[in-house]
């Protein structure tokens, strides 16, 4: 039998409309930007995910907003990969990171979770970090508070076309993952 779905990106965050705004939620406005280059909607939920479906060179690509809140996002990421199949090498997952200048976006092939508790958990949950991951930089080294206080504040207004610029980007990448470009390429042409 042939296998339905290709690719899976999942940009991870809270579900809260208090969240939306938040340095947490830069994976969840990440995935939305995917979800509006390919002309869809998160159309249903499944899997503890909002879910949206498109199609990329004709391949079915799915894309995925946790909604366990990010200390238990590897639950969804689970659930989902069992559901359509798809192997950690199908994956990209999208998030905020704060060892990272803010507005600058890394992809990488594998890795550890760093201080991320919502990759912690998706690690934890699938046995390997042997997955691409898009990193979004929030740190800011104006603001001296500690990190759980800082990554749930609001975005201040002065940075929001960075975030925007930033997250934009993070879904480009995402995207060129999905229809099949080699991640080196797209570290080469998306890093910095």
């Amino acid at each position: 039998m042939e296998k339905e779905v290709m690719y899976l990106i999942v940009g991870l965050g809270n579900p809260e409309k208090k969240y939306e705004k938040t340095f947490h939620n830069m994976g969840f406005l990440a995935a939305g930007d995917a979800v509006e280059a390919l002309n869809t909607k998160f159309k249903k939920k499944e899997c503890e995910a909002s879910v949206a479906e498109a199609f990329v060179h004709g391949e079915k690509v799915i894309v995925a907003r946790p909604v366990t809140y990010m200390n238990a996002s590897g639950r969804a990421v689970k659930q989902l990969m069992a559901k359509y199949k798809v192997s950690p090498h199908e994956m990209v997952v999208l998030y905020d990171d704060y060892d990272l200048p803010k507005g600058h976006v890394r992809i990488r092939p594998s890795g550890s979770a760093g201080t991320h508790n919502g990759m912690r958990s998706v690690i934890a949950e699938i046995g390997t970090s042997d997955f691409a991951r898009i990193r979004i930089g929030i740190r800011d080294p104006e603001i001296n508070v500690p990190i759980i206080d800082y990554v749930l504040q609001d975005v201040r207004k002065d940075d929001y076309e960075l975030f925007s610029a930033a997250c934009h980007k993070a879904a480009e990448a995402a995207l060129a993952l999905a229809s099949g470009e080699e991640v080196e390429r797209v570290m080469t042409k998306y890093n910095g």
